[in-house]
């Protein structure tokens, strides 16, 4: 990189720490900070949500799989997503969004305490939290990567620069300034993705290319699956990216709570599909021929598109592609961070601390700050330590730790918004959830801790989340929990009618009272 690339990179910072300083006007009290106060245009929420689903992963580790094998980073990463939100777009944005309109909640999990009960809600909660500690910790490391290959930075200086531009706008502007960095960061790699593509094709030999490179790749790169990402790996892959990506790891169900209706949720979700379904095929095609144009340094190819962005990019051009690369981790990072900042504030806090239950919106916009920047700073110093032994590379962590863990998670609180589960209560799904932690870690390592090499990745990743969905709806149908008051939470999420209740005190929600601010807190704290 030269000065020119520099002052692109140095520019893009300073749009985003503006737009965060913009946006903090918009910021009034929690509801504000956590879900825009639930008036979010949909086409926003829809970029946001697409925006937040990936990181700098995509242009190291994705694009190192991409290198290797070929069209199988598009058909079982991206794709399945793209199916998996298009079905939650009726299935779960619409209750999602509910969770805010009617029960006038600020985060995903606050509702749990009533549709099971305190302690189920503080499994999730916390299990959540370190996992994504562990999964930001990762995408913190690729864009450090990716900055050393360009610029000579150690790993720690550049994970100290990203994760500190990211802190100031995402701390003082909240969800407002994620979704509106995030669309500016769209725009951004919009142009850079597109670039890189025309760049690319002219190389090539031009817009044939499109079709007439495949038989100058090596062999078996335009198979859909190959290597270890085989058919199992895609439906596995398809099932827990329908979890995560429809709100089961919380910083997706955030966009759909902040639109203003149901209806407005469903279409949020249905552009995010077609944006995923679309765009990831423009940035993957450079990935896929990268063969051709560079041969990679790393054991894992994830240097490769780095390596040809800098080859075939005249300078300005290639800080424009190396900003595309930041805009998409820290549309990531700044979405978990704040989804993670309003589970601790609004679920977790208030359980240990008398004082947290009855925060004002003055106390309450403080720790949350607090907690934004408390969460930045842990997954930061976990980055500097995602290549050791214990997480062994960026990539498995992504897609082992991530995709193993996050069923147990999501499950019960996903399922828990549908009719057909209101019979798993409290039991159902703490036995889930311990079952399929227990299942990741003994298909992932021995009574010793070290890491097991002989069990296929699809079993890795799949048998967690299978075993804790089994274990949901058996033990839900043998020992049912549901009571009068858990049919009428699940019914107020689930009619239709109402949505986009104007901002205000709390719903009327069984076994609920009304704290200060508006929350609800559970029967079991009262003072």
């Amino acid at each position: 990189m030269n000065s020119l690339d520099w002052a692109v990179l140095i520019g893009y910072f300073g749009v985003m720490v503006a737009i965060g300083l913009w946006s903090h006007r918009h910021v009034d009290d929690v509801s504000d900070f956590f879900t825009a106060g639930g008036r979010m245009p949909w086409w926003l929420s829809g970029i946001s949500h697409h925006m937040s689903g990936y990181s700098a992963v995509m242009f190291t580790g994705y694009a190192g799989i991409a290198y290797q094998y070929g069209v199988t980073s598009f058909v079982t990463w991206s794709l399945p997503i793209a199916i998996g939100i298009g079905i939650g777009a009726k299935l779960f944005a619409p209750r999602l969004n509910r969770l805010r309109s009617r029960l006038h909640v600020a985060s995903p999990l606050e509702y749990l305490k009533n549709r099971y009960n305190v302690p189920t809600q503080q499994a999730l909660a916390w299990s959540g939290l370190l996992l994504k500690i562990v999964d930001v910790g990762a995408k913190w490391a690729a864009i450090a990567t990716l900055l050393s290959v360009f610029t000579g930075m150690s790993l720690t200086q550049g994970i100290f620069i990203t994760g500190a531009i990211t802190a100031v706008y995402c701390t003082v502007g909240g969800l407002w300034a994620d979704a509106l960095t995030e669309l500016g960061q769209f725009v951004i790699q919009l142009f850079a993705g597109l670039t890189m593509l025309v760049v690319v094709l002219d190389e090539l030999g031009g817009f044939s290319s499109l079709w007439t490179v495949w038989d100058k790749l090596p062999e078996g790169h335009a198979e859909p699956t190959a290597g270890p990402y085989t058919v199992t790996f895609l439906l596995a892959y398809l099932f827990i990216k329908t979890f995560e990506y429809n709100g089961g790891m919380w910083n997706q169900a955030q966009r759909y709570m902040a639109t203003d209706s149901a209806r407005s949720a469903t279409r949020s979700a249905r552009l995010s599909a077609i944006l995923w379904l679309v765009w990831p095929a423009v940035l993957f095609f450079p990935m896929w021929a990268a063969p051709l144009l560079v041969e990679a340094k790393k054991p894992d190819a994830s240097d490769s598109y780095a390596l040809m962005t800098e080859q075939l990019l005249p300078h300005g051009l290639l800080g424009l592609v190396v900003v595309g690369f930041f805009s998409h981790t820290m549309a990531m990072c700044s979405s978990d961070a704040n989804s993670i900042a309003a589970v601790f504030t609004r679920d977790i806090a208030p359980v240990f601390s008398k004082a947290a239950r009855s925060w004002d919106n003055r106390a309450g916009l403080l720790a949350a700050r607090l907690s934004t920047l408390a969460f930045l700073a842990l997954s930061m110093a976990l980055a500097t330590q995602i290549n050791s032994p214990a997480f062994k590379d960026i990539i498995s962590v992504v897609i082992k730790w991530v995709a193993g863990l996050m069923g147990p998670i999501a499950i019960p609180f996903m399922l828990g918004l549908l009719r057909p589960f209101r019979r798993s209560g409290p039991t159902a799904a703490l036995t889930s959830w311990a079952a399929g932690l227990l299942a990741f870690y003994f298909t992932n390592y021995d009574l010793h801790g070290s890491v097991k090499t002989d069990v296929a990745l699809q079993y890795q990743v799949a048998l967690p989340l299978a075993i804790s969905l089994v274990l949901y709806i058996v033990v839900g149908l043998l020992k049912p929990e549901d009571t009068p008051e858990r049919d009428a939470l699940i019914e107020t999420i689930n009619s239709d009618g109402g949505d986009g209740a104007p901002r205000g005190g709390a719903a009327a929600v069984p076994g609920q009272r009304t704290g200060p601010d508006g929350t609800g807190v559970p029967e079991g704290l009262k003072d």
